[in-house]
């Protein structure tokens, strides 16, 4: 009687001791099924597009955006419900830094153990401080200051996944060898060109005119969608006239209606520079979007 007992008691331990093993295993799939799935934040358009490129391919990664490739530059930019279900999914949160992303201190503070990839800031720290005295983050319209921008994140990804080091290192290489080519390409265009003053709608094209020895004259607007004051316009008419310029480059993003009241009062000609804000969700867009900006460049200058 008493072997019957201690036989059962066994039993019952041994049932007992399997179905925690079972619930265990079907409670920890889930988690570890989460943990294969590498979730790399972007915060907004140019960033996700060198993301795509740097995380090409790699099995077990994701790239995702966290605004719309509608939105444009983050001025002002408001956290939505949605926006702060992605920082919980993601592994990885990249920005572009220099200030843009207003809110990241906000997410930082909700998010504390979330890595941040800021792939502007260094590059802006390390510009000569007499050439760029006021921040201007809009970095990547260069396209060297956008190549160190996807190294440093090709850097940071090796880091934080090294299972798939190899592979970010390999598409960082390759896609900063199409940047080279795009670079030396447009160079070769608009070097020999006689260039001359222009206007632009916004400040986002001043590294972009460092860099192909362009010269800005004036911008339309210091903030997007603050429309210029009857005297700030006044004093714009009057340098265009001074000046006799003949260009000013709107963005496509953003409405062009004072642009059209300047060319009406002034006869200056109206082209579309496009700063990558926007655009399709594929690799080669912002090679394709500069390409563009290579071309309108070349059609302004060559008018007479």
């Amino acid at each position: 009687m008493q072997m019957r007992i201690i036989l059962k008691k066994m039993l019952y331990t041994v049932v007992i001791f399997c179905c925690s093993v079972a619930f265990c295993c079907s409670c920890s799939t889930p988690k570890q099924a989460e943990k294969t799935q590498f979730t790399i934040l972007t915060s907004f358009y140019p960033i996700y597009v060198h993301a795509l490129n740097v995380a090409k391919n790699v099995e077990g990664v994701q790239v995702v955006n966290l605004t719309s490739p509608q939105t444009g530059c983050l001025h002002d930019y408001t956290l939505t419900t949605n926006d702060m279900k992605a920082f919980e999914k993601a592994s990885v949160f990249i920005v572009n830094g220099v200030g843009l992303e207003s809110f990241l201190e906000k997410v930082m503070k909700h998010y504390p153990n979330l890595p941040v990839v800021d792939a502007g800031s260094v590059i802006w720290n390390n510009l000569p401080s007499h050439d760029y005295i006021d921040p201007n983050p809009h970095l990547w319209v260069s396209v060297t200051l956008a190549m160190e921008q996807v190294r440093q994140i090709g850097d940071q990804l090796c880091k934080l996944d090294p299972m798939h080091a190899e592979q970010y290192f390999a598409n960082t290489e390759e896609y900063i060898d199409k940047l080279e080519n795009l670079k030396k390409n447009m160079h070769e265009t608009l070097d020999g060109l006689q260039k001359q003053e222009f206007i632009t709608f916004h400040e986002a094209f001043e590294y972009f005119a460092r860099e192909f020895n362009l010269t800005v004259a004036a911008v339309v607007e210091s903030e997007p969608g603050s429309e210029p004051s009857p005297i700030e316009l006044k004093k714009l008419l009057q340098l265009i006239r001074e000046k006799q310029l003949k260009f000013l480059f709107v963005e496509p993003q953003y409405s062009q209606n004072t642009a059209q009241t300047i060319s009406l009062e002034t006869g200056i000609r109206i082209f579309t520079l496009d700063p990558a804000v926007t655009g399709p969700t594929s690799p080669d867009a912002y090679l394709d979007i500069m390409e563009q900006n290579k071309q309108t460049l070349l059609e302004a200058f060559s008018t007479p």
